[in-house]
């Protein structure tokens, strides 16, 4: 029986999770998540969507700065003797401490079909990728990088038009719902981990700046599904008249036209790529709002044979 869980988490993605717990009966009596953090132009501290989401469940909250060798935290966290650990999006490495603490482990929710997105961006990745079909995982956290034990896995496809903000959602409402059956499964002594296969293991890296500059030499397929991948940020984008020009929305198209060279037809705005071409839907230039092509085409003037990114 399970009589205690704690469970750690910080980010959107990880409050359908800590709900579900909640709603599905499991005595969750405490909640870690990052200190409140400054944000926006007024930096005000905030909290993050799991603190909110505890609060308004009357549950108890902690939010360490560090967790690898604060005492305090170490001895709040023996006091509960947890059975499980439960961490989702938490965003800070579990010490060994923690992993020898529960007797079920620490249970990690984790958005892709495990050994393949290891890392901080699996959904980010799976799309830029041009993967059809991504998942949840439950695996028990060991000391690497998402290397641990596989619990359960649910699998989801991925649309022609999904994007990482419109997946991930999904996604964390499948994850909340693969973390309920597999506590049970536990409770219930019905499942063993089993490991991962290392070779057929892949990365999912957290995401930089840098990822989302265009290569126009890639095909418009594989430059669409970066779109897709990297929004919000860090997006696609490319360079024009020396600013930085974010690439919104696009879509495939049969233009031959050389690599990041322009063609402006009417209201319509097509870039070359290494194969095909992308009709540009929506963009915004460094400093400004996002606009349509049309509004892009009327406000600068492209010349057809005008080349981005040189």
């Amino acid at each position: 029986m399970i009589q205690s869980l704690v469970f750690c988490g910080t980010p959107r993605f990880a409050v359908p999770t800590l709900e579900a717990l909640v709603h599905a009966g499991f005595p969750v009596r405490l909640v870690v998540t990052q200190p409140d953090k400054p944000r926006g132009r007024g930096l005000v501290l905030t909290s993050s969507p799991v603190k909110q989401s505890a609060l308004s469940l009357n549950l108890p909250i902690t939010q360490p700065e560090s967790i690898k060798n604060n005492a305090d935290f170490r001895s709040q966290l023996a006091s509960i003797n947890p059975d499980a650990i439960i961490v989702v999006g938490y965003g800070r490495i579990i010490p060994q401490w923690m992993i020898d603490l529960p007797r079920l482990g620490n249970i990690n929710l984790h958005a892709s079909l495990l050994p393949k997105y290891r890392g901080a961006a699996p959904i980010q990745w799976a799309i830029a990728h041009g993967e059809t079909m991504i998942g949840v995982t439950t695996m028990r956290i060991d000391a690497g990088l998402d290397t641990g034990d596989i619990l359960l896995q649910k699998e989801m496809p991925i649309g022609a038009n999904d994007t990482a903000e419109t997946l991930a959602p999904a996604l964390a409402a499948s994850g909340s719902e693969l973390i309920v059956e597999t506590l049970r499964c536990l409770q219930a002594g019905k499942i063993e981990g089993r490991p991962q296969n290392n070779a057929h293991a892949t990365t999912a890296p957290i995401l930089k700046k840098d990822d989302g500059r265009i290569d126009f030499r890639l095909s418009a397929q594989k430059i669409r599904n970066l779109m897709r991948g990297f929004q919000p940020w860090p997006g696609v984008f490319t360079s024009f008249r020396g600013k930085n020009l974010h690439i919104w929305n696009a879509m495939l198209s049969q233009r031959l036209l050389g690599a990041g060279e322009l063609l402006a037809e009417g209201d319509r705005l097509f870039v070359g790529c290494g194969e095909d071409a992308l009709e540009v839907l929506e963009v915004q230039l460094e400093g400004k709002k996002r606009m349509s092509a049309s509004d892009f085409i009327h406000g600068y003037r492209p010349q057809n044979g005008e080349k981005v990114g040189s």
